[in-house]
């Protein structure tokens, strides 16, 4: 949507989508057409609705056999069926009927953990926390697909050069199983991103995505990067201030299999303090029982997926500790603020108590702004991937019409008959929150409408006026002669 899209066989959609990864089993895809206020396209509905694609345009493993064959698999399966039976044959109702949409009444959305700014962690389970340790740090591991995401911590900057007892991330490294290793980090003397591949820095100039193994990336500016991978789960990684922010997603199948600094998402905030050995911190535990926590989650150096490929890297990163034991981080009971400070970081801050720590830390209030804004991203995020009530498609009535194609909770849908026909049963339905229609669609009985009843009626009333008039005007006319 950043870059606006052109739904040419889609008419009334403003915004079509495609899934990015195949189904592994049939290696198949998924198109959703949505219109200008947010309402998903259904084919039931409408020729220009969302339909599933036999064949993914980037094909999916083992690329041998269709529908697997990327690019013309989804040409012979999905385009030309579309040609001949929509664009040079009227046969459209046909080729929807065979291509209907899902109207995602069984979509769970994913889960949400972000860390940002000085760093400051919100895990899957929403446990918010600070940690500002100055190493490489394991901010995801899920033994279920093999997947690893790890991280670079750097001290900051003072205006005046000097270095602060706060860090922010640098670097974010993903694999999952057997793919690529991609790696994001921030450009030395820009404010922009770098993307490597397999320790190898990517180039962006010819295209903005690349199908990589196990994975697929998007760069949607020089400041953001989008990484899914083939398991469903998620990565944006972007700049925020002089740091990095990073939001990781998973599906629901990772539950109960995640660990590290995002912490253990199985709905229950309690054990997201829980360290290698299987111990668990309380809630409860102060700043420095939390910074333990934290360095616990070092990378171990055979297991790195980072890049070293400058002196400063492997001097301070590769042949030390991966967590710096020596570095003292300034912990939330030791900031403090001068008046004037505190004044201002209150005005920019309010209660986001996150921002007022890394005005404290940084001494800079651009950078505590940032980490408000990428605080209030994770908000809004994590609002809209609440879930969403869905009654499902309702059929219009045979040999009548409905009004609505919105079959969210508190939805409507109106129905109507034709000419000759009569509704039996409810006018409306509406999408009720427990998932269910409040009435079943009704149906049209051949007989006269009430419209043509009343046409009738009020015809014969005025045929009988006229009628009734020329009496009038005869008899009178009879007097007078």
């Amino acid at each position: 949507m950043e870059q606006g899209s052109v739904c040419t066989y889609h008419p009334g959609a403003v915004h079509c989508v495609r899934s990015v990864q195949a189904s592994p089993r049939y290696g198949s895809g998924q198109q959703c057409c949505y219109t200008a206020d947010g309402t998903q396209l259904l084919t039931a509905d409408s020729s220009s609705g969302s339909t599933p694609d036999r064949g993914h345009d980037w094909g999916a493993p083992p690329f041998r056999t269709p529908p697997r064959v990327p690019g013309m698999s989804h040409w012979l399966y999905d385009v030309l069926s579309f040609y001949y039976c929509c664009l040079w044959a009227p046969d459209c109702p046909r080729y929807m009927q065979r291509r209907p949409s899902s109207d995602c009444r069984n979509y769970r959305p994913p889960r949400l953990a972000s860390a940002f700014g000085d760093p400051h962690f919100v895990t899957f389970d929403g446990t918010n926390f600070t940690f500002n340790g100055y190493g490489e740090y394991v901010l995801l591991e899920a033994v279920l697909t093999d997947l690893r995401v790890q991280a670079r911590a750097q001290p900051g900057r003072m205006s005046n050069g000097t270095q602060t007892r706060g860090t922010g991330l640098t670097a974010v490294a993903v694999q999952e199983g057997n793919s690529d290793v991609v790696e994001v980090r921030l450009a030395n003397g820009t404010r922009g991103l770098e993307v490597l591949l397999n320790q190898e820095v990517l180039s962006f100039a010819e295209q903005s995505w690349m199908d990589l193994k196990g994975m697929f990336l998007s760069v949607a500016a020089r400041d953001r990067v989008s990484i899914m991978l083939a398991s469903g789960a998620g990565l944006e990684v972007s700049v925020q201030g002089p740091f990095l922010s990073v939001s990781v997603l998973l599906p629901e199948k990772f539950l109960t299999h995640t660990h590290g600094l995002l912490g253990t998402l199985n709905n229950d905030p309690t054990d997201d303090f829980t360290l290698r050995s299987g111990r668990v911190l309380p809630l409860g535990s102060s700043p420095r029982e939390l910074f333990l926590f934290g360095a616990d989650w070092a990378v171990h150096n055979a297991s790195s997926l980072l890049t070293y490929d400058s002196w400063f890297l492997v001097h301070n990163f590769l042949y030390q500790p991966k967590h710096d034991p020596t570095f003292e981080p300034l912990f939330a009971s030791e900031t403090t603020l001068n008046p004037s400070q505190a004044q201002e970081a209150a005005k920019l801050c309010g209660d986001d108590h996150f921002c007022t720590f890394d005005v404290a830390a940084t001494g800079s209030l651009s950078t505590g702004n940032a980490t408000r804004v990428a605080h209030q991203l994770h908000q809004r995020r994590m609002r809209s991937l609440q879930p969403v009530m869905s009654c499902g498609w309702l059929a219009p009535p045979p040999n009548g019409q409905k009004e609505g194609n919105r079959y969210l909770a508190g939805s409507t849908i109106y129905f109507h008959c034709d000419n000759g026909y009569s509704l039996a049963g409810a006018e409306t339905s509406t999408c009720q929150a427990d998932g269910t229609w409040s009435s079943p669609t009704p149906e049209c009985q051949p007989g006269r409408s009430y419209a043509v009843l009343l046409g009738i009626i009020f015809g014969g009333l005025a045929v009988v006026a006229v009628v009734a008039l020329v009496y009038v005007l005869l008899r009178h006319r009879k007097v007078n002669m």
